[in-house]
């Protein structure tokens, strides 16, 4: 059975005390409920919440993710943090390639390739993004956008650590913006990422990759959305900054 995973991206928010308050409070109400084997629950926190988070954390439940890490493994990259530097500090997961990281500091994917080799040198869990701008969405070329974005992002990715690979499609149309996709074009594109990985290494390997969907996931459409045969879960965004609502999203899967 595929994992089912709910994660939480904080972005750039709270300050150390504050993330550390959420954290525990997550964990608070998970720490009185049995996790199902196969369900996952990542917080992705701020490079500078991630030692005191792990900390506040049972991390046999709740797993931290570090939302990038540097495509360099060490050296005279003054600002960069590299993969093993978060493996120190508890993390077991990272965010890599989201649209944000692509769009605004123009990250490649060649670049996000060796950021997911550092990942897997590390024992670290990526969670490779992808998806299409609302321009692509429109003019039809979003299933091409997402294939040449895989085939690339994963270059560097043999068998093995593919299969510690979890993907997230996150339309930009859908990020920060309010507009959802529709639970049948998340699955139509969901189903088409799994062909993809199929097509790369082969079926039974795409049969075990959990796949999530990001795009202003709710508590009022997450169920909707986790319903389909080919998402396995959320990237959830604004609504991991609030107790209430990412519990929720957690209870819809």
């Amino acid at each position: 059975m595929r994992n089912k995973i709910i994660a939480g991206n904080w972005k750039m928010n709270t300050l150390v005390n504050q993330g550390v308050q959420l954290a525990s409070s997550i964990n608070e109400y998970f720490s009185n409920i049995k996790l199902a084997p196969h369900v996952k629950i990542i917080i992705g926190v701020p490079f500078t919440h991630i030692d005191a988070c792990t900390k506040s954390v049972d991390f046999t439940k709740i797993a931290i993710a570090a939302q990038n890490c540097s495509q360099y493994e060490k050296g005279a990259y003054t600002g960069e943090v590299a993969a093993d530097m978060i493996k120190s500090l508890g993390a077991q997961y990272v965010i890599v390639g989201h649209s944000e990281r692509r769009q605004i500091f123009g990250e490649t994917d060649s670049i996000i390739a060796q950021k997911i080799a550092n990942c897997h040198k590390n024992a670290l869990f990526p969670i490779l993004c992808c998806g299409e701008t609302e321009g692509e969405r429109d003019d039809g070329s979003y299933f091409d956008v997402v294939k040449n974005q895989l085939i690339a992002s994963l270059a560097l990715t043999d068998k093995f650590n593919i299969l510690r690979t979890v993907i997230a499609y996150e339309p930009v149309w859908a990020i920060g913006t309010g507009k959802t996709a529709s639970p049948e074009q998340a699955q139509e594109m969901h189903e088409y990422i799994r062909k993809v990985i199929a097509e790369i290494y082969n079926k039974d390997i795409a049969d075990q990759i959990s796949i999530l969907y990001g795009g202003s996931v709710k508590p009022d459409n997450a169920a909707e959305l986790f319903l389909k045969d080919d998402i396995d879960g959320g990237l959830i965004g604004g609504a991991s900054l609030k107790k209430e609502d990412f519990i929720k999203i957690y209870q819809a899967i």
